[in-house]
């Protein structure tokens, strides 16, 4: 059934984002196993209509922030009142009070204005003047960003960059693909075709029953093995923390349930690795000065680091 679901919801999101079947897997994979996602490219290429296209076909609650830099914290988390009692406050809740929250370039904003998104995305709550409120459940973010660079951006902070799943880059659709975006839009608003394909509920069942998905101790010690290599190469300044070792395996298991399996292999975490890796790694000022990457330096540790062997199994 969950794969059944999973190709509906594919095939609603690419109705909107055509030519790039493999990212939207990608952010279905880190809804499943309840991440956040940051989506790092230049504007124009489909960011904004991607995380609308999920919140259609996930029948979620939608809400959306244009960041800039005179975006206040207040509007993220919310702010209180007077109210009309002596000692009574009234909590006006803000964006992010809903199931799937699109920080719009999240980069443009002041680092006040970012971290008032830690605590919403580690605990699934915000405080307000000292009382903490719950989020919906689900509560998703997904956040772009243009590169740095670019004028007006400034880089995110590690401690925020860490509590993001995933980092995604769209990149230019191909020529076929944007002579059919040019042809939908000419014709009709292809977003009002998405359908509803699932509830959050079902959602949050699927969220739960991740957690089933075995993990053999080999998969699991390969798997520490790649993230501890990124700290202990003389080129790198910030390695994997363990949270995002626990990512990684969050991510692996959605590969593998997509895969309509109940257990993880190696490949599992090859595909994922990258993705989930990639923003967690700083490289050293000498080490880029050398021309190193970091997509060099974790491809270098995947083909480096032996891959254990899994036992035949049938699916």
């Amino acid at each position: 059934m969950v794969i059944k679901q999973s190709e509906q919801i594919r095939k609603e999101v690419g109705k909107v984002l055509m030519g790039k079947e493999e990212v939207i897997e990608k952010v279905l994979m880190a809804i499943y196993a309840g991440g956040h996602i940051l989506l790092e490219d230049t504007p124009g290429v489909g960011k904004t209509t991607l995380a609308l296209g999920f919140s259609r076909a996930l029948g979620m609650d939608y809400k959306r922030i244009q960041f800039t830099p005179d975006t206040m914290p207040s509007d993220i988390i919310g702010y209180t009142l007077p109210g009309q009692g002596k000692d009574e406050v009234v909590y006006r809740p803000g964006a992010v009070h809903t199931n799937l929250f699109l920080g719009d370039e999240i980069n443009r904003t002041s680092p006040k204005t970012q971290s008032a998104l830690l605590e919403a995305m580690e605990e699934g709550n915000v405080t307000v003047d000292g009382v903490t409120y719950l989020l919906p459940k689900p509560f998703i973010c997904i956040a772009t960003q243009n590169p740095v660079g670019m004028s007006g951006t400034q880089p995110l902070p590690e401690a925020q960059l860490d509590r993001f799943m995933i980092r995604l880059s769209i990149g230019y659709p191909s020529t076929e693909d944007q002579i059919r975006i040019l042809d939908e839009k000419r014709n009709q608003n292809t977003m009002d075709e998405v359908q509803a394909v699932v509830t959050r509920d079902m959602v949050l069942e699927v969220q739960n029953y991740l957690s089933t998905i075995r993990m053999t101790q080999p998969v699991l010690r390969y798997m520490t093995v790649l993230c501890e290599r990124t700290r202990e190469d003389a080129g790198v300044e910030l390695g994997v923390s363990p949270r995002g070792i626990i990512a990684l395996s969050r991510m692996a298991r959605a590969k593998a349930l997509l895969g309509e399996r109940d257990y993880v292999v190696p490949e599992d975490v090859r595909a994922v690795f990258q993705d989930v890796c990639a923003h967690r790694v700083i490289l050293r000022p000498q080490a880029r000065m050398e021309g190193r990457t970091v997509r060099e330096l974790l491809d270098s540790i995947m083909e480096t680091t032996e891959v254990p062997e899994m036992p035949g199994k049938k699916r």
